[in-house]
């Protein structure tokens, strides 16, 4: 195996394993209700924590990028991901945990800032690709997380061994999340640094010019905007769902929501070839919005499920386009306006859903699942304007 690919394992193996462990939280939550005693509110600080660990740490580390040793810094990423891990194993109280959280956010941050980065000058002429297929990595791992913890979940309620071991699931669970990352670490502990990374080290001259650029300014406006449509449905989809659907089959809403992530992102990997990020952005843009729309009608049968499936492929290759296509605008500074995109997703995550929870105490939750829906018309609008105004 080539060290080329050593290095794409090691992005893919992680980013997977970030996956899982993001997605597994709201499986969790109940587990930690259970085990702390806490409100319905405090629980709700499990998300920011989180979140807001992860951003500053991938904007810290993105726009350092230049002055960084790539592998050493990746190392300390994933290194510090295990210990916060088992830091969230052994949390006594839930403002240790809430803190063990942000720190683990953080670590992922570190990695993160740097991974696709040094991808894009370790494949430069397969960078819409190699970031489509991590975006896959990613919802592999999305994916996985809920079933990791229904999967032990179901193992503790059965096997007496595990049962007779006095440790909470979720404990159990964190616990092989920090096993997930140690061969990311052995991987990297025999690499050398690429000698393809020649990241341009950015000053506020050159990050001001790269601000000014409407190909950046649009792929930030827009990877917020996904972030917020994305933030919304991962956090009310099965709530909303859950007002004239099973619950049981409310959950699964969701479930196939993120699974349609996985088909979309192959897909996409293969008609990135083409270049095209803002046309595929702009196609897959328009037509979730009528899907998202009938997904979110409160229309009862197979064909909401139908739609929502749908939506989640269509939604699926907003984050991996859109990052590809800032990155290639300013190839020089991968690792900022990887960082800077990422960011914004992140931050449209953490903020719609918290709108979207006001708009539905001071409404309905019906009316707030208007937000992703006007969201969507306005990122097709942005995708439109940065593709008439861009020269890249």
């Amino acid at each position: 195996m080539t060290k080329r690919k050593l290095w794409l394992g090691a992005a893919f193996l992680f980013v997977a394993g970030d996956g899982m462990a993001m997605q597994s939280r709201g499986a969790l939550l109940s587990s930690f209700e259970a085990t702390f005693g806490v409100s319905e509110s405090l629980l709700g600080l499990v998300a920011p924590a989180g979140t807001l660990g992860f951003v500053l740490a991938i904007v810290a580390v993105g726009l350092a990028a230049g002055r960084l040793n790539v592998r050493i810094t990746l190392l300390l990423g994933v290194v510090a991901m295990v210990l916060t891990m088992f830091a969230l194993v052994v949390a006594p109280l839930y403002s240790v945990f809430l803190l063990a959280l942000l720190a683990q956010g953080a670590a992922a941050g570190v990695f993160r800032g740097l991974d696709r980065p040094v991808l894009s000058h370790i494949y430069p002429d397969r960078l819409g690709r190699i970031f489509v297929l991590y975006a896959l990595a990613w919802s592999i791992g999305a994916v996985s997380g809920p079933l990791l913890v229904s999967g032990v979940l179901w193992i503790a309620e059965r096997s007496p061994a595990i049962a007779a071991v006095p440790i909470d699931e979720w404990r159990l669970t964190y616990l092989l999340l920090a096993l997930w990352f140690l061969p990311v670490i052995a991987i990297l502990w025999k690499l050398d640094a690429p000698t393809s990374w020649d990241e341009t080290e950015l000053d506020w001259t050159a990050l001001k010019r790269l601000l000014e650029k409407p190909a950046i300014r649009g792929a930030l406006l827009g990877m917020a905007l996904v972030g917020g449509i994305e933030g919304a449905m991962f956090t009310w989809l099965p709530y909303y769902a859950g007002t004239f659907l099973e619950r049981d089959l409310a959950n699964a809403s969701l479930s196939i929501f993120l699974v349609a992530y996985v088909p979309g992102r192959y897909v996409y990997s293969r008609l990135v070839e083409t270049g095209a990020y803002l046309g595929i952005s702009l196609v897959t843009a328009g037509l979730a919005i009528p899907t998202i729309a009938f997904a979110l009608s409160g229309r009862i049968g197979v064909w909401m499920l139908v739609a929502v499936f749908a939506t989640g492929m269509l939604l699926s290759s907003l984050f991996p386009m859109l990052s590809a296509y800032g990155v290639e605008a300013a190839p020089a500074y991968s690792g900022p306006v990887s960082a800077l995109t990422t960011a914004a997703t992140y931050l449209g995550i953490a903020t719609v859903p918290t709108v979207m929870g006001v708009v539905a105490d001071v409404r309905t939750i019906q009316d707030a699942m208007w937000i992703p829906i006007g969201l969507t018309v306005v990122l097709v609008a942005v995708i439109a304007a940065t593709r008439m105004r861009s020269t890249v």
